[in-house]
């Protein structure tokens, strides 16, 4: 599974005008599975999700996790993250998961972030168009993959 991760002051997603998910301060989660990942490799991304110090403490180094802040989590379905744009112009999705199944790991990552102390959780709309309106603070992006590759 791959997760690009931006902690936000805001985040809003929208479906055809609608707000289908909406949070504070906290973290934007783009999440994507790739063939072959399952339960074990959705366990590892929540977990270094959850646990990423990446907001400032007292000192303004960045020690604390979504937890410790009381922060939000919005999780969007992403399957672009395994667009493979290395020949040509057109990208590749054929190491992207099947619909059925990321959708799945997409809602059991949501849960699992709850059962892990994140006490308001949002998700975007699996196979939806989506509008994603959000603001980056710091900024603080970061990529992560399940199979550890950066």
């Amino acid at each position: 599974m791959r997760a690009v991760v931006q902690r936000v002051s805001r985040c809003e997603v929208r479906v055809d005008g609608e707000t289908v998910g909406r949070i504070g301060p906290g973290l934007a989660v783009l999440l994507g599975g790739g063939e072959g990942d399952g339960e074990a490799e959705l366990e590892y991304l929540v977990r270094k999700v959850v646990g990423l110090r990446v907001f400032p403490d007292e000192r303004g180094s960045m020690n604390l996790s979504l937890v410790d802040v009381e922060g939000e989590l919005v999780v969007i379905p992403q399957f672009t993250l395994y667009g493979d744009c290395r020949k040509g112009r057109r990208p590749s999705f054929v190491k992207a998961m099947a619909p059925a199944p990321a959708e799945r790991l997409c809602a059991l990552f949501a849960r699992r972030a709850s059962v892990l102390g994140v006490g308001h959780v949002a998700e975007g709309r699996f196979g939806a168009m989506m509008d994603v309106e959000l603001v980056n603070s710091g900024p603080v992006t970061l990529l992560l993959d399940s199979d550890r590759r950066f």
